[in-house]
């Protein structure tokens, strides 16, 4: 029997990467229903000043045709517990590379008031995003 009925985690997803298969599967391990939030581009560009190289649409194709999601849904604001009042999950999975963070803090005091348990994920080492980008363009530059 898993611990959680109801799981959340949220993410860009932007050039999807084994880091972003972990903290999916491992969520998934932990509940009976893993709810995804996608960053819709307007969010991914106000607070990093960039929008995603994959447009939203697609990248919620690719996590929804993941085996371990259940529901994907946008996510439209960084407000963890906005998204709590709507969906009413039991549990929030987050990389730990988070953890510690002043959004997470505040996050962690809010759930704790409502039963809802926050489980950090240790973070694939050597995998993002931004390093796939980094290894693109140097691979550019070579050629």
């Amino acid at each position: 029997m898993k611990p959680y009925k109801i799981g959340y985690t949220t993410g860009v997803f932007d050039l999807f990467h084994v880091g972003h298969l972990n903290i999916l599967k491992r969520a998934k391990e932990q509940c009976d229903y893993l709810i995804v939030g996608v960053s819709t581009d307007e969010l991914v560009e106000k607070y990093k000043y960039k929008l995603p190289v994959i447009p939203y649409p697609e990248r919620v194709a690719i996590v929804e045709g993941i085996k371990f999601v259940d529901e994907v849904v946008p996510q439209t604001n960084r407000d963890k517990f906005s998204a709590w009042q709507s969906l009413y999950f039991n549990v929030m999975f987050v990389g730990d590379d988070w953890k510690g963070d002043p959004l997470f803090i505040e996050v962690e005091k809010k759930f704790r008031q409502v039963g809802v348990d926050i489980v950090y994920f240790p973070y694939t080492k050597g995998v993002s995003s931004t390093a796939l980008k980094e290894k693109i363009n140097d691979k550019e530059k070579v050629m």
